[in-house]
């Protein structure tokens, strides 16, 4: 496999919107080549005849039965709320009112 360029390095970072140094280019190419060259390794070790797994124990879902409690109140749960408004959360605006065109 060959080793990945600075370029492909440069690339990725452009892709992921990350700024890069072009000594960042170097490291970064140094340590993606490292991280690819182990990813094949482990492919070539993956035999055709052994199943794909995401546990080494089966599991199952244990589920419980639904059981209906009573609802808090609003007043419940707006006690701990630093501000509250009409039986609502007031939160701090963060988006302005204005729609851009």
């Amino acid at each position: 496999m060959a080793a990945i360029s600075r370029e492909e390095v440069a690339h990725l970072a452009r892709l992921s919107r990350l700024a890069v140094t072009e000594e960042e280019l170097d490291t970064f190419a140094g340590q993606l080549d490292v991280i690819l060259q182990a990813v094949a390794q482990v492919g070539e070790v993956a035999a055709a005849d052994i199943p794909p797994t995401s546990h080494s124990v089966p599991l199952t879902n244990i589920f419980r039965e639904d059981v209906v409690t009573p609802c808090l109140t609003p007043q419940e749960v707006l006690s701990g709320a630093p501000d509250a408004e009409d039986q609502r959360f007031r939160v701090p605006r963060i988006l302005s009112e204005d729609v851009a065109s």
